[in-house]
């Protein structure tokens, strides 16, 4: 069973014109698998989660999203002995294609994978130097890392306004997920399009990233998706 996807994505396939072929891990978010992958969600953000966007909408889909979790609680040492093996396998093929490789491990979920290491040797990302590896975090403390090939954008939940502010005060973007069109400035910040690619390390400091709400969550109306 393949770990993670790679360019199947509209959105991730845009980074070709950034130079990228990218990847990204999809796993069954918050507590679909009996166990939270996603510490700091909120229920608002669970009702419109990315998880029913596109593809997801599969029963197949949703299937392997949880065999992929469960196998995460029940052998994490080999989920990420093969995460680490596809990582080496994808890059190699970027690369012949004429690709640099990013990897996106939290897809769906919000786990520290900067802190865990393969076999009790590196990380993910002390492994592949050669890796641009990017997330959304709603966990404030992820946004601290030593990690020069993980970029960390934080993320709005609909009730983490003071951790939003943290983040902004020590220089992170922050991304909020709008109705259905983006506003020029969200508190008193620039909004950039966040939907026109992936590649969250290319944008401009000191920004909000702008997401339209997608799947569900173009149904549902609370304080995670905002009017614009």
């Amino acid at each position: 069973m393949p770990l993670l996807n790679y360019y199947s994505q509209t959105k991730m396939a845009k980074g070709e014109e950034f130079g990228y072929k990218t990847a990204i891990l999809h796993l069954a978010p918050f507590n679909l698998s009996g166990k939270n992958v996603c510490p700091k969600a909120s229920e608002e953000c669970v009702a419109a989660c990315l998880n029913t966007s596109g593809r997801g909408q599969m029963g197949s889909v949703q299937k392997a999203r949880l065999d992929k979790t469960n196998l995460f609680w029940t052998n994490k040492n080999a989920f990420l002995w093969q995460l680490s093996t596809e990582i080496e396998q994808l890059k190699k093929r970027a690369a012949r294609q004429g690709f640099k490789f990013a990897v996106r491990l939290n897809g769906t979920s919000d786990l520290a994978w900067h802190r865990m290491k393969v076999d009790g040797g590196g990380t993910l990302h002390e492994l592949h130097p050669d890796v641009q590896f990017y997330e959304y975090t709603k966990v404030l403390n992820y946004l601290n890392h030593d990690h020069k090939n993980l970029h960390v954008t934080f993320s709005d939940s609909g009730r983490n306004n003071a951790d939003i502010a943290a983040a902004i005060r020590s220089g992170h973007n922050v991304a909020v997920v709008f109705k259905d069109k983006l506003p020029k400035k969200y508190l008193n910040k620039r909004v950039i399009n966040g939907d026109e690619h992936d590649l969250r390390f290319k944008d401009p400091r000191g920004v909000i990233v702008g997401l339209v709400a997608k799947g569900l969550g173009r149904n549902i109306n609370n304080k995670f998706i905002k009017a614009a």
